[in-house]
């Protein structure tokens, strides 16, 4: 039955062509509404990904990168100055030992299960920093096939989702602050898109929060990238720099100093930032919708483990560190 899957949904996209655009449109607007969260835009998503089929695939990765981009810019806006500075400090320190640890970690089970080095380098990469966009800058060091890509961003998409929906519901549970949940949803959750709609579920001040810490923490893609072509001798390669985060650096700015001496900003910023939020949720339902049955398929049951393992680490010593110093 497994096997069918697929070739049902591609049957479905085939003969309802038109049905098929008109839910997923419908489905993408209802994400620019207050009445979809982020997380259920992605398990909307996800269901259109198996039932009535992705009709605009092809545009699916492009646009959810650009839209993810822009909406942390957009989110910059409304954050303040030197909240976001104070956060950043406390990001640094808490990124280094954690991403330090976790790839030396992800090398370890790597060993242990005889797993593939490259995939499970990807899958220490993507779990240490900022996950899918972590895999592809690594993989392109590296050089890797197709399948050990898609095996480890399966690996992180299955975990990032699962993330996306119990976080804040522990958050509350251990009963953290604010502060506290930034933090940890920044460090402990792959990818920005989820860590910033977790934190968006849990309040203002996570949200500013979290999306200081996963944004410095994205800018250890460039050393990694670095130290992953001397490790495996791959050579000089490009390395792709994550240059919006400069323009989410602008927007900051512009929303917490030049609001004084230009009042009509003060009047559009909220509205930048909400859309900012919607978009968001949109690129959620994108990411969900986008999944590859291939993709999920592909991912076998010891990369899994290793990125379950890594993950509960990463979690549970987060969690630790921010409850023992940020009280």
């Amino acid at each position: 039955m497994a096997e069918e899957k697929p070739k049902n949904i591609k049957s479905f996209s085939e003969k309802n062509p038109l049905l098929s655009k008109v839910v997923f449109i419908v489905s993408a607007a209802l994400c620019l509404t207050p009445l979809l969260s982020p997380p259920i835009a992605l398990l909307l998503g996800l269901i259109l990904a198996q039932t009535t089929g992705h009709p605009f695939r092809q545009y699916n990765h492009k646009a959810t990168q650009i839209l993810l981009q822009v909406s942390v810019v957009g989110l910059g806006f409304g954050m303040n100055c030197m909240a976001v500075i104070h956060a950043g400090k406390e990001g640094i320190m808490f990124s280094a030992v954690s991403i330090i640890t976790t790839l030396l970690l992800g090398y370890l089970l790597g060993r242990l299960f005889k797993i593939d080095p490259k995939t499970s380098h990807l899958i220490s990469s993507g779990t240490a920093i900022c996950g899918g966009s972590a895999i592809a800058a690594i993989a392109k060091v590296l050089n890797t096939e197709e399948k050990q890509t898609s095996v480890a961003l399966g690996t992180i998409f299955i975990l990032n989702s699962v993330a996306l929906f119990i976080f804040p519901p522990i958050g509350h549970a251990l009963h953290l602050s604010q502060h506290q949940f930034g933090i940890w949803a920044a460090i402990a959750i792959h990818d920005t898109s989820s860590v910033v709609g977790a934190a968006s579920k849990y309040g203002a001040e996570a949200l500013q929060i979290a999306t200081t810490v996963k944004l410095v923490r994205a800018l250890w893609i460039v050393p990694l990238a670095i130290a992953t072509s001397i490790l495996f001798k791959q050579g000089a390669k490009k390395i792709k720099i994550p240059y919006f985060i400069i323009f989410f650096i602008f927007a900051m700015l512009i929303g917490s100093y030049l609001t004084s001496y230009v009042p009509w900003l003060s009047v559009i910023i909220p509205y930048l930032t909400l859309a900012a939020k919607s978009g968001l949720t949109l690129t959620l339902f994108l990411i969900g919708a986008g999944s590859s049955y291939k993709m999920m398929k592909s991912v076998g049951y010891k990369p899994l483990l290793q990125g379950v393992l890594l993950w509960i680490f990463i979690s549970i010593t987060a969690l630790w560190a921010v409850e023992s110093i940020l009280k």
